[in-house]
């Protein structure tokens, strides 16, 4: 870890780390009760782990951490020591005696558990040990390798050789923390034959269930897996070997040397020979290795179909109903396939401009038949209002000529004696004239 590219990354993860007036009181020990200082503890624990994870460190040494993680210009905390011890106590890390031996015994590993907590080790005896292990970190770790395995295996369980794991893992002493992190869990499990060479392998679980207890199956697993591995370094190795002597013998060739030339041709015909032996020999063990896992998922299907076939004995369920059952769970599938495929093409798909207008043209028409109907409802009220407002005016008006009428007729019938006065003079002089 390069010092400059850490002190970047601790001033951009803490912006005020160059406050005087801040990393003054930061820097300080710890006093008074935990409440007190408990807001810088876990400042400078999410720090550290912060920093663990961005340089990918498993293990740590707590002098560099005190010393010079942190370093201001000669000045250190003076609380890291006891953020260590903190962190420590409350299992955040870990000592590499805490994990124990992957290659020792079951009933020895449960021994060392009942020691370490009968006699437990001061927290300030761990925080001074050369380096400690950061318990986050592992876990990650741990679960990227299960997931990369995962990857390369389909079972339940999977054989790996020592080697491969190392590979995985990073290299041997993160490979020796992981297979005793993993084996306290009991999701790996060490084990070894002895053949013409001593031959180191890991059982690891893939699934939430423990790994299950060594048989001479998986010795033997891991004696071709092993085989498998050195064959293909002897065919790399061929590889290697054919391309420099072809590249030498073709110098040869344009140097004009026959002699050398044939020599190195004679050299490529049994590198040839050598290199099909040895795929040959290799495609045999791998062909052996897949019947063991073929016979392996063959061997669980029986016992899955054996477990079923008692469960149906002692719930006394027929066949008939568990093919009625089998036939409805295909129909829901497809079903929910069918369902999966319209979703994905109606997230993916891309809809054309015309379609975008007719459907907007299509919600015009729908918001438009809305509104029409909310405006006849509305005019009908209007109506209906105007014509009941309508009507009480034209009764108060037929109301005010009734009266009207009334009154005339009155007057009429009190000139009406005056008129017929008038008629019989007229009527009277006429006739005298005549």
């Amino acid at each position: 870890m390069d010092r400059d590219s850490l002190a970047h990354f601790i001033r951009r993860e803490v912006p005020d780390w160059d406050d005087e007036v801040v990393a003054t009181a930061r820097f300080k020990a710890f006093s008074g009760q935990r409440s007190d200082w408990e807001p810088r503890y876990q400042f400078w624990r999410d720090l550290i782990l912060r920093i663990a994870r961005r340089f990918g460190l498993l293990l740590i040494e707590p002098s560099q951490v005190m010393k010079e993680w942190f370093n201001r210009g000669g000045l250190t905390p003076l609380c890291v020591d006891h953020v260590l011890s903190l962190m420590y106590d409350e299992g955040d890390i870990l000592r590499k005696a805490d994990l124990g031996d992957p290659s020792s015994g079951r009933l020895s590993q449960i021994l060392r558990k009942v020691r370490l907590l009968v006699v437990r080790p001061s927290s300030a005896e761990a925080v001074l040990e050369d380096s400690v292990i950061l318990a986050a970190l592992l876990k990650e770790k741990a679960c990227e390798v299960l997931n990369v395995l995962s990857e390369s295996s389909w079972t339940s369980s999977c054989i790996v050789t020592r080697r491969r794991f190392q590979e995985i893992c990073g290299g041997p002493e993160k490979e020796s923390i992981i297979l005793s992190y993993l084996s306290g869990c009991r999701k790996a499990q060490y084990l070894s034959i002895h053949k013409k060479e001593f031959i180191e392998g890991v059982k690891v679980s893939l699934t939430a269930a423990a790994v299950s207890t060594i048989t001479s199956l998986d010795h033997d697993v891991l004696h071709l897996i092993w085989t498998t591995e050195k064959l293909q370094q002897q065919l790399d190795l061929i590889d290697q070997r054919y391309e420099k002597t072809r590249s030498l013998a073709a110098a040869s060739l344009k140097a004009g040397n026959k002699k050398v030339a044939l020599r190195y041709a004679r050299e490529l015909k049994l590198a040839s020979e050598s290199r099909e032996k040895c795929a040959a020999l290799l495609n045999r063990v791998e062909e052996v290795l897949q019947i063991v896992s073929d016979a392996e998922s063959t061997k669980k299907v029986s016992e899955a179909i054996q477990i079923g076939a008692r469960a149906m004995k002692e719930n006394k369920i027929s066949v008939g109903e568990v093919e009625l059952c089998l036939e409805e769970i295909d129909e829901s599938i497809d079903f929910q396939k069918q369902v999966e495929k319209a979703l994905e093409s109606t997230s993916t798909g891309r809809f054309e401009d015309e379609d975008v207008a007719d459907e907007l043209r299509k919600l015009e028409l729908e918001v438009g038949k809305e509104h029409s109907q909310i405006g006849d409802q509305i005019d009908n009220a209007s109506k209906e209002a105007e014509e009941s407002e309508y009507a009480a005016s034209l009764s108060e008006a037929f109301s005010n000529l009734k009266l009207e009428v009334n009154a005339s007729e009155e007057i009429g019938h009190d000139r009406a004696p005056r008129a017929s006065e008038e008629e019989r003079k007229n009527s009277k002089f006429e006739a005298e004239a005549a």
